[in-house]
């Protein structure tokens, strides 16, 4: 499979897709595209099913029900798909009498995408000792290695399973710094999974919310930082601002009330409500997320 075949299609093509461990549905419905050449964050709480949806796209995992393709044929026990994508993991495994070294060797075989200047240019950043046995890594040099090699396999379908949590704030700035500047010379899809949503906000293209096994959210990321405003001021204007429109979040204390909503206000308007006291302030993605997949939600008065 070559890269102009994988060129001609969408990445990833979900339908209908459920996944069901005895009495639990993972994965309930779903129905997702992936084009080539974006970078997507995929959101949700914990539970919420984004590991299991990947796991069918990587083909570790078979769906109930649904079709998945991935550069148009079924990943699962298919090494023309396989070869051509990289997961990694916060939980990743390696055989951990194997060192650094022999690792990347073994990426380096399976990977035919793998830079190897770029992986070195890594090993130095991160400053992972090749030598050192696996077993003998830190949490957060663990993580280095996985961001290594996802970043390095220059897969033309890498996902990230939040295996940056081990690192420090500044190990994940240069890991997001690294993936944004190689992405930019090398484009790929890049799927992150990940709770830091305000640290990779500046990343994203494209945003999939995942709540219960279901899609709650499917958006150009431009599109949804404009979406909702956060409203804050007397609580009668606030609800009277808020009035027809979808009120994600409300709390109150006394007379003032804040109130994240589905809305957004002209110029006008914005002038209006500072003089009767409401301010509005952009949700932030975090916010939007968050709000979105939480049913403490106060109605609209």
């Amino acid at each position: 499979m070559n890269r102009t075949a994988l060129a001609e299609q969408p990445v990833v093509t979900v339908r209908e897709v459920g996944m069901r461990y005895g009495d639990v549905d993972a994965l309930d419905g779903v129905t997702l595209t992936l084009e080539r050449d974006k970078i997507y964050g995929l959101l949700g709480r914990n539970g919420a099913g984004k590991t299991t949806l990947m796991q069918t796209l990587t083909g570790q995992a078979l769906q109930t029900t649904g079709r998945v393709e991935v550069f148009g044929e079924t990943p699962f026990e298919n090494p023309r798909v396989l070869r051509n994508l990289c997961f990694v993991r916060e939980s990743q495994s390696y055989p951990e009498d194997l060192c650094v070294r022999h690792v990347l060797t073994a990426a380096r075989h399976l990977l035919p995408g793998w830079d190897r200047d770029f992986a070195d240019q890594l090993l130095d950043d991160f400053q992972l000792p090749l030598g050192r046995k696996v077993k003998k890594l830190s949490r957060g040099m663990r993580s280095a290695l996985g961001v290594v090699i996802g970043l390095a396999s220059r897969a033309p379908l890498t996902l990230f399973d939040e295996p940056y949590l081990g690192l420090d704030a500044v190990a994940r700035q240069l890991f997001y710094d690294r993936l944004l500047a190689d992405y930019a010379e090398q484009p790929r899809t890049v799927v992150l999974s990940t709770h830091l949503i305000d640290e990779v906000a500046n990343l994203l293209e494209h945003v999939v919310v995942l709540d219960r096994g279901r899609i709650i959210m499917d958006d150009d990321a431009d599109a949804l930082r404009h979406r909702a405003v956060v409203a804050t001021g007397p609580a009668a204007a606030v609800d009277a601002f808020s009035a027809g429109a979808t009120v994600l979040h409300r709390e109150s204390l006394g007379e003032q009330a804040r109130a994240t909503v589905r809305r957004t206000a002209s110029g006008a308007e914005v002038a209006r409500l500072r003089e009767d006291g409401v301010t509005l302030e952009p949700a932030s993605l975090q916010e939007l997320v968050i709000r979105s997949t939480t049913a403490t939600k106060e109605p609209t008065r």
